[in-house]
């Protein structure tokens, strides 16, 4: 029997760039390693597929060379073809590269996590790791996620939603909304990005200010939520229709907030697996995991993440990431270690469920005809 040939995505057009190159890297590492024929596709910084022996070090070097390829949007054979360099008036000439059997998209942000790419490959009608199109596009923007936890009835953050537009045009307006959420500290964000990317902690007015500059770099939706005097609980999410939950971690953050170079840079913040904490509240956040991804239609994994307000004791979502960080410090991968799942068998869990997920999609009819 012949190997499954898995394509692996990484890189991509979003602020989380760097971070999907540090994933991949701890992917493809266990996967080269395993009985896979592993095809590795690097999306560059402005949307540009790179195929080769070589193309980790390219997105890396942020080198202009690379060969180019593309894969067509039609259902069939999931092929992926070079882009040949003597292109003519008549249009690109295209080699066959070869045939993918799944998708591995390991792609955080936008243009990777947000449904787009998953819209792609459904086109393509492409087997793929991780949520669909709903699932993917629903968490990826924040706000929209917090308007449906609510309507399930789990208990998120008081917040404010503002677009880009309004901070330009009517800055005072959103500050006074803002500060009538609550006292601060307040935490201005992106609506649609990961990684605490153009997330900044806002300690009074002219924080804010700041931060909502810095949120609109990256999104023309933003966030602005009640700072909680918080300890940051995680909680992994695996398979389809019967997702289960992993046992919950804690993130001791080496500065004000989880932010990114406590995540990725310094390396200071401490994970804590399990999380010390009352048997019901792991309980209660395991459950409240489950029903998230059940209430977007999570497939394949996500990592939920809480706050547990150190006052009331009350639990949080914050959030839900359908393609959570897979670098060798990332959480995901580390709470089903502890649960009792080492990473390679995780990655191949994961293919398993792409797979049994495009096999049901499959199943469903896609035209009508009259008896």
């Amino acid at each position: 029997m012949s190997a499954l040939r898995v394509g692996v995505m990484y890189g991509g057009r979003s602020g989380e760039h760097e971070v999907s190159l540090m994933s991949a890297r701890s992917i493809l590492g266990a996967l080269k390693s395993s009985r896979y024929d592993v095809v590795e596709i690097g999306v560059t910084l402005d949307g540009k597929w790179l195929v080769g022996d070589d193309v980790m070090q390219t997105l890396e070097q942020r080198s202009p060379k690379g060969t180019h390829a593309v894969m067509l949007a039609e259902p069939g054979p999931s092929r992926v073809w070079k882009i040949m360099e003597d292109a003519t008036e008549e249009g690109l000439r295209l080699q066959l590269l070869g045939q993918v059997d799944v998708i591995f998209p390991v792609l955080h942000g936008t243009f990777g996590e947000d449904g787009t790419l998953q819209g792609f490959l459904e086109l393509a009608e492409v087997p793929y790791v991780g949520a669909g199109v709903l699932a993917s596009s629903v968490a990826m923007d924040k706000a929209l996620f917090k308007h449906l936890m609510r309507a399930h009835g789990v208990p998120v953050v008081e917040y404010l939603l503002c677009g880009r537009g309004e901070i330009v045009h009517d800055l005072d307006g959103v500050i006074r909304r803002a500060e009538a959420v609550a006292p601060y500290p307040l935490f201005a964000k992106p609506a649609n990005l990961g990684s605490s990317v153009g997330v900044t902690r806002c300690a009074n007015r002219s924080d804010l200010v700041e931060g909502l500059a810095e949120a609109a770099r990256y999104d023309r939706r933003v966030l602005v939520e009640r700072g909680v005097d918080a300890r940051e609980i995680e909680v992994s999410v695996l398979g389809n229709d019967t997702p289960q939950a992993s046992v919950p971690g804690e993130v001791i953050p080496s500065r004000d907030f989880y932010s990114y170079e406590s995540k990725y840079v310094d390396g200071t913040s401490k994970l804590i697996i399990p999380a010390d904490i009352p048997a019901d509240k792991a309980a209660q956040a395991q459950h409240m995991a489950v029903e998230a991804y059940r209430a977007i239609d999570g497939a394949g994994l996500a990592r939920a993440d809480f706050l547990l307000d150190r006052n009331s004791g009350e639990l949080y979502l914050s959030e839900l990431n359908t393609m959570p960080g897979f670098t060798s410090i990332s959480m995901y991968p580390k709470l089903w270690e502890a649960s009792g799942l080492a990473y390679p068998k995780l990655l191949d869990r994961l293919i398993e469920l792409a797979m049994e997920r495009h096999a049901d999609r499959m199943k469903s009819e896609r035209s009508f005809r009259k008896n």
